[in-house]
Parts: structure tokens; sequence; C-alpha cells
């Protein structure tokens, strides 16, 4: 039987990175927020968590055009949602923690590691390759919307899992299609793992090892 139209891979593709961009965007939105940025703050800053993982991705892999010029539709989505979310916040009286941005965050860590996985994969690199690929996917628009709000990223600094857990997700899209798994299948697990992963960290305040100067004297 014939796949549906909207069931092939790279309508799958289309959709998670839709998703993606808009999980971290909301990301961006929420950090600039609490930063207390203007407008032109905000949209920047949004942009830059929803398309900076994307597009490093893109370059690295040669991929043209953009994601961003090839869907242009998505920087109108994204100039509404800053638009509407300060509209929004100004009327109300949100706690905006640092928590609640983690939530976003870690919906598009899975969304990203999956693209980018499955995306260096289509195009021939090596397992390693294409699971970094993912990994800076999905980690490297959050870092540079922790940079410009003058943030060390805290990808490198809470000691909570987050590229591990991209790594970890990646390494499950890869055996799953050595396996043998559908399309759609993998990339969910992908998904699902590193975004669980990331949650049950944030839910369970489990901690990496950090490294401490001095600590042995």
């Amino acid at each position: 039987m014939a796949t549906p139209a909207w069931a092939t891979l790279a309508h799958w593709l289309t959709l998670m990175e839709a998703l993606a961009t808009l999980a971290f965007a909301l990301s961006g939105l929420l950090a600039a927020a609490r930063k207390q940025l203007d407008a032109v703050g905000v949209v920047v800053v949004a942009g830059l968590a929803a398309f900076g993982g994307g597009t490093l991705r893109d370059v690295l892999l040669e991929r043209r055009p953009f994601f961003w010029v090839q869907h242009a539709l998505w920087l109108w989505v994204l100039l509404a949602l800053c638009v509407a979310a300060m509209l929004f916040l100004r009327t109300r009286h949100f706690a905006l923690t640092e928590r609640a941005m983690q939530w976003p965050d870690a919906l598009g860590l899975g969304l990203f590691t999956a693209g980018g996985t499955q995306m260096a994969l289509a195009a021939g690199m090596p397992a390693i390759v294409a699971v970094l690929m993912g990994v800076m996917s999905a980690v490297f628009g959050g870092v540079l919307r922790d940079i410009v709000c003058n943030e060390i990223p805290s990808a490198f600094s809470d000691h909570r899992p987050y590229a591990v857990c991209s790594f970890v997700g990646a390494w499950v899209l890869v055996v799953g299609q050595q396996l043998g798994w559908p399309e759609g299948a993998g990339l969910a697990a992908a998904g699902v793992t590193a975004t669980g992963l990331r949650v049950a960290a944030l839910a369970t305040g489990w901690t990496l090892p950090s490294w401490r100067v001095g600590a042995g004297r």
C-alpha cells in the first residue's frame, strides 16, 4: 500500500522542524521577558533561539536554502508570536522564572535532535557525525539565546544533563534505522528520549558531576 503524502519522511521532518522552532522561540521569548528587553531585543532573542541551531546545521551540511528561508512563513509566525506574547504578558502577572523557560526548551531539544540527526544521516554522514549534528542543532539555539541575554549558557552551567540528553536521543534514531524501524517511529523515539531525559533531569534535580578546582586540597 502506498504511503500517504502526509506520512512521508519529508513531511515528518518539516513538522518536527516547525514544532521545534516554535518551542525554542517560546523559550527565547521567556528569556527576553525575564531580562526586560525591548521589542527589538525580544524578537532577536526569540529568532536566535528558534533558528540558530537549524541554521548552523544547514551551514555544516551545505543545505540550501535554509529552513527559515525555504519556509519564510515562519518568520511571520515568529513576529506574530512575539507581538502577541508582549501584549499578553503586559496584561498578566506571571512569574517569569528560569524554570518556566526550561519546559519549552526541553521540547525543542528533543525535536531538533531527531530532525538534525535524520537530515545528517540522509546526507550520507557517518553515524557519529550525524549524532553530533543532531546535538548541535538542538543545543546551539539555546546557547545563542543565553549569550545574548548575558548569561553563561545553561547547557554548560546548570549541571543537569542537556547535551547528554540530546546525544542519547540521537543514538536512538541511529540504532532504530539500523534495526529497520519505520521512519516516523525512529524520529518519534529519538525526540521522546531526548525530551524525556531532560524533563526527568529537571523534575528530579539530577545533576552531572561538576569540576571543582582545588576540591582535593
